[in-house]
């Protein structure tokens, strides 16, 4: 699946989304840690996908 964010911060924002995923995982770790995992993974995928996007437009 796929989905289109129109962020005003650009990757500013889909940062402060990835840290913000992150730090409820590791929060969330020891109570919680099938749902920590699945946002550590959501996290890791939304930074692969950012990263690709921008290498993306680095060639147009």
């Amino acid at each position: 699946m796929a989905v289109l964010l129109r962020l005003p911060g650009g990757t500013d924002d889909l940062t402060e989304i990835v840290d913000g995923l992150l730090t409820a995982a590791d929060a969330k770790e020891a109570d919680a840690p099938e749902l920590a995992a699945r946002w550590r993974a959501l996290a890791h995928a939304i930074g692969d996908s950012s990263w690709a996007g921008d290498f993306v437009m680095g060639l147009l």
